[in-house]
This record gives structure tokens, C-alpha cells and sequence, in this order.
């Protein structure tokens, strides 16, 4: 059994978690977790921070007993590392000084070195090691030892760490690949990475389609993934940012995926088939830095909302039946009120099923940062 430590958005972590290995695979814990009976992949995944192997669970919710457990099994976790181990414990919905903490993973050290282990402990300023502490203390590698220690109701699940984000590669991604523009928006890798799996679901090969590719975030992500990847935009400075960007990203990762690119307007253009996914950030209207008034505010929804219709109006005639679809459009957060695409709410109308999940609402699957005016909906569709 694996558990997966979610990111800052849990309901966008728990929907890509559903769309790749199924809604009874999964199992929400509490707020930040969820257990998943699948083999994962954790390297494809965006929304999730951390993933660890189950090793016991225990009842009741105080983490001292959990870590009076690991008193008694730290060495067999462990296990026989030559030179120093490196060793953290994270706590995840369970309350505990962090000073307590650190006095409980010292004393997990002591058991350590009295049987000949030389253990390095990295302390505690939260209960939670961050996903950066965890990477680049290299805890999940053989000479390290994360335990993460995750309140599940009246029971206490003990994990160790097997995978955090590699965050220095999505920097590298993000930041050294030869093109970036601000004007168009900066999708995160992480987010690009999300909206693949949830177009994708269990389909782990084929053609990827985006539509509006801009710098090629998205493609990027796919092709690290393996699918082959089309990309097409209205500027013709687009596509080539797109393809240098994904010419580097080739030299860098030694990739071989199949690539195609056009200048062309999604909302009238013919793409060439097979079109197996469709993944895609589309046109997010105005950036706005700050709330916009209510006269610019309409008109840029009423120029995204034209823009997205046509474009699912065309694409749909070209789509095979259950084809799925994930779009990042545009929502707005503006004086207390979400304002949404106005198509988002006549997608059936246009030959769309809007996908649910079990484990999230729709309303939840907004990427956003705090006091952001734009984000991100991520409208997962299959085409009917």
C-alpha cells in the first residue's frame, strides 16, 4: 500500500490520483493524504509531494505511540547502511510540540547508534519535513530514512518515504529552457504535469494535443511521459519557442518521442489524427495583477467565453466518442465571487460530459495562489 502526501491544492492531488488508478483504488486521508492500492508512479505526478510505503498502523491519534513503536523497529526499518544514515520524521494531522519531536527522533537515533550505525538526524522546525528538506537530504535514498508518521481518524499510519519531488528539476524545467514568456502566463510544470493525467487517465500511450501550446509546458511534460506530442498555437513565435524548448528538453532528458507543431487557430483549424488526448492551457483572457473593474472584467470573460466555445465547437467534430479532454480556462476572483466561463456551463450542449470524481468536486479544481484574480479551473471533459 502506498500513501502519497498531497500539495498545497489536496482535492487537485486526490482527482489525478483517481483519473490514473481508478476511484476505488484511492483513499482520502484526513486533509493532506491519500492511500493508494496501485503500483505508483510517482515521477508523473504533480499533485502530490511525497509518496512512502506503508509499513503498520496503529490505533488511536497520539503520535507519541507511533513513535514508541519506531523505538522498538527503527532498526529493522533501517536496515544496514554503510557510512552515516541520514534520518527525519515527518507528522502529518496529529498535534505535537516540535520540540517534543525533535527529542523523539533523537532518541530513535540512540537506538540506532548502539547497534554500530552512524545516523545524521535532520531536525525538525515543523512537524512536517518540506518536500525540499526531504529532497535535498536525499531521505529516500539508500542511506537515508524518512518516516512519516499520518493521522487517519483514531488511527496512526506509519509510512516510509520512497519519493518527493525532485524540485530542482522542475526549476531547471521551468527556468533554464531556452524560451519563457510572462505575458502569456507561466504554467507550472507541476500544474502542466496534473493536466496531462487527468486528460490521460489509463491511457499511457498516443497522441498528446495541445492546442494552445504557447512555450510548450505542457508538451514538455507529456513528452517526459513518453506520449507523442502536437502542439500548435495562433503565433507563429509560439510554436517555435515550443520546439526549441522541447529540442532542449530532448538534449538534456535523451528523450525520443515523436513531435509535430503548427501555426494555426484552434478555433477553426483541422488537426491532423490521431488525436488520443487532449491537454491544454487555454486563453486565460487579461493577466490581471489586481481586482479589475466590473466593465474590464466582463469584457475579458466575454473574450475568453467566445474563444473557448469556438474552440471546443471545432475540436469536438474532430474528436473521436470518449476522447477525454483537460483544459486549464480561466476563473476569476473578483471582489468575494468566483466567476466561471460561461461555457463551462453548457458543455453538454456542445457534446461534452463534464467528468466527476469521487474523491473531489468540481468547484475544488481551481490552481490558484492566494490573492491570485486568475486561476486556473481545470474542466475535465470526455467527449460524447
Amino acid at each position: 500500500m502506498t500513501i502519497c502526501i498531497l500539495g498545497r491544492q489536496p482535492a487537485i492531488g486526490l482527482a489525478e490520483l483517481e483519473a490514473l488508478y481508478g476511484a476505488d483504488t484511492v483513499r482520502p486521508v484526513e486533509k493532506n493524504a491519500a492511500l493508494v492500492d496501485a503500483e505508483v508512479d510517482f515521477v508523473r505526478l504533480g499533485g502530490s509531494q511525497k509518496s512512502g510505503e506503508v509499513l503498520t498502523t496503529i490505533a488511536g491519534s497520539d503520535p507519541q505511540k507511533a513513535l514508541l513503536w519506531l523505538q522498538k523497529n527503527i532498526s529493522d526499518i533501517a536496515g544496514n547502511v554503510d557510512g552515516k544514515l541520514k534520518l527525519g520524521v515527518s507528522i502529518y494531522g496529529a498535534t505535537m510540540s516540535v520540540a517534543k519531536l525533535n527529542a523523539n527522533v533523537l532518541s530513535l537515533k540512540k537506538v540506532l547508534r548502539e547497534r554500530g550505525q552512524s545516523v545524521r538526524v535532520v531536525p525538525n522546525t515543523e512537524l512536517e519535513l518540506s518536500s525540499a528538506q526531504t529532497h535535498h537530504n536525499n531521505l529516500t535514498d539508500e542511506r537515508g530514512c524518512e518516516i512519516m508518521i499520518v493521522r487517519d481518524g483514531g488511527s496512526l499510519i506509519i509510512a516510509r518515504a520512497t519519493d518527493v519531488q525532485d524540485i530542482d528539476a522542475y526549476r531547471k524545467r521551468d527556468q533554464e529552457r531556452p524560451h519563457r514568456d510572462t505575458f502569456v502566463g507561466m504554467l507550472p510544470p507541476k500544474l502542466a504535469q496534473t493536466i496531462v493525467n487527468l486528460a490521460a487517465a489509463d491511457k499511457l500511450e498516443g497522441v498528446v494535443l495541445d492546442p494552445f501550446c504557447g512555450t510548450g509546458v505542457v508538451l514538455q511534460e507529456a513528452a517526459l511521459m513518453r506520449y507523442e506530442v502536437y502542439g500548435t498555437d495562433l503565433e507563429e513565435k509560439m510554436v517555435r519557442y515550443s520546439r526549441d524548448n522541447l529540442n532542449w528538453l530532448q538534449d538534456l532528458q535523451r528523450l525520443h518521442v515523436a513531435k509535430y507543431y503548427e501555426t494555426a487557430d484552434a478555433t477553426d483549424h483541422t488537426w491532423r489524427k490521431p488525436i488520443d488526448i487532449v491537454a491544454c492551457e487555454g486563453y486565460l483572457g487579461h493577466p490581471f495583477s489586481s481586482e479589475p473593474s466590473k466593465e474590464a472584467l466582463l469584457e475579458t470573460i466575454q473574450t475568453s467565453n467566445v474563444i473557448m466555445k469556438k474552440f471546443l465547437a471545432n475540436i469536438g467534430d474532430q474528436l473521436t466518442p470518449g476522447t477525454r479532454l483537460c483544459i486549464a480556462a480561466p476563473a476569476w476572483f473578483v471582489r468575494g465571487h468566483i466567476h466561471h466561463l460561461p461555457v463551462s456551463l453548457n458543455l453538454n450542449e456542445l457534446g461534452y460530459e463534464r467528468i466527476s470524481f469521487k474523491h473531489a468536486k468540481n468547484e475544488q479544481l481551481i490552481y490558484r495562489r492566494t490573492n491570485q484574480v486568475v486561476g486556473r479551473e481545470l474542466l475535465v471533459l470526455k467527449k460524447k
